[in-house]
C-alpha cells in the first residue's frame, strides 16, 4: 500500500493512478486508543486486524500533505555514510576524527519540524550555511523495545522519503536540525511488503534539477536491521515513530528560490521549495 495525507489531514490509500481511498474514518473508529494522527491510528487498527475500507475519490485536485505529523519522536542516525563523514571532515578540517555513527550515535529531531510535499523550507539565518540531507526514513509499525537484529524488520510499517535540513555550526544537532520546516517528509508511506530490501535502494537528491546526491542504501555503515535494534536498546519505539537512516555524500547549502527533490527507489519522490524566513 501507498498511504498519503490529503486535504488537511485525511488519510488515503492510492488506488491506481487516478483514485484515492479515504480510510480516515475506518482508522480512527478502529484504533484501540484515541490518537491525533490518522496514520498512527491506521497502523494500530491494522495491528488489531482488518482491511482498511472507505470511499474512493478522484486524485485530481487533492492537496497532499506530510503522511504523518504527530510521531512521538524522530530519531536520526548521525554520519551513517562514510562518504558523507569524509566530505564534512574536508569542509571542517579541525573536526576530531571519528568512525561515523559508531562514535556519533543518533539524535532526536522535533516532530514539529515536519512539512509535506510542495511546502517550503524556511531558512532561519541569511548568513549561515543550511544544508540538504536526503535520507530513507523508516516508519515503525509496532512497539519495539530491545528487539533483535533478526526480528527488527518485523516491527517496521513502511518507508518514506525525508530531508534532514541542517544549519552548520557548533550547537547541538537537535537545535540545528529542529527548526520549523526542517523535516520534509513524504509524499507517501510505502508499506514494508512493497520494499523487499531497504538496504538496496537507490537514493538521489536534485536541486533545480541538478543531481547533488546519488548513492544506494547499501552504502550505509549501519544498515536498517542493526540500526533499529540499537535504537530500541536505548528507547522504546512506538507505532508511527520515524527513523532517519542517514545521508550520503553531496550535501550542500540551500538558497531561497530553489526546488529540492528526493527520489528513493520503490518509495517515491518528495519535492519542496526553499524560501527565506
Amino acid at each position: 500500500m501507498q498511504l498519503v495525507s490529503f486535504d488537511n489531514g485525511r488519510l488515503g490509500i492510492l488506488v491506481g493512478e487516478h483514485l484515492v481511498r479515504d480510510v480516515t474514518d475506518w482508522a480512527l473508529a478502529r484504533c484501540p486508543r484515541r490518537v491525533e494522527d490518522p496514520l498512527i491510528a491506521l497502523i494500530e487498527a491494522m495491528g488489531a486486524g482488518g482491511k482498511p475500507e472507505g470511499p474512493e475519490r478522484s486524485r485530481a485536485g487533492i492537496r497532499i500533505g506530510p503522511p504523518l505529523k504527530h510521531p512521538s519522536k524522530i530519531i536520526a542516525a548521525a554520519a551513517n555514510y562514510l562518504t558523507h563523514t569524509r566530505e564534512m571532515k574536508a569542509v571542517n578540517p579541525g573536526r576530531p576524527e571519528h568512525r561515523g555513527i559508531y562514535d556519533l550515535g543518533f539524535f532526536l529531531k522535533a516532530p514539529s519540524s515536519i512539512i509535506g510535499p510542495g511546502a517550503a523550507i524556511r531558512l532561519p539565518y541569511p548568513d549561515r550555511r543550511t544544508d540538504h540531507e536526503a535520507e530513507l526514513a523508516v516508519v515503525m509499525g509496532r512497539m519495539a523495545r530491545a528487539v533483535s537484529e533478526q526480528d527488527a524488520l518485523d516491527y517496521v510499517f513502511g518507508y518514506t522519503c525525508l530531508l534532514d535540513i541542517t544549519v552548520r555550526g557548533k550547537e547541538d544537532r537537535g537545535l540545528r536540525k529542529s527548526f520549523d520546516t526542517f523535516t520534509p517528509l513524504g509524499p507517501c508511506v510505502v508499506t514494508r511488503d512493497e520494499v523487499p530490501d531497504p538496504n538496496d535502494l537507490a537514493i538521489e537528491c536534485r536541486i533545480n534539477g541538478e543531481v547533488r546526491q546519488q548513492d544506494t542504501t547499501r552504502s550505509m555503515t549501519m544498515q536498517v536491521r542493526p540500526l533499529i535494534a540499537w535504537i530500541s536498546s536505548v528507547m522504546t519505539l512506538l507505532p508511527g515513530d520515524v527513523i532517519a537512516t542517514g545521508t550520503p555524500a553531496g550535501v550542500g547549502p540551500l538558497q531561497p528560490g530553489e526546488r529540492v527533490e528526493v527520489t528513493i527507489e520503490r518509495v517515491g519522490t518528495l519535492a519542496v521549495t526553499v524560501e527565506a524566513k
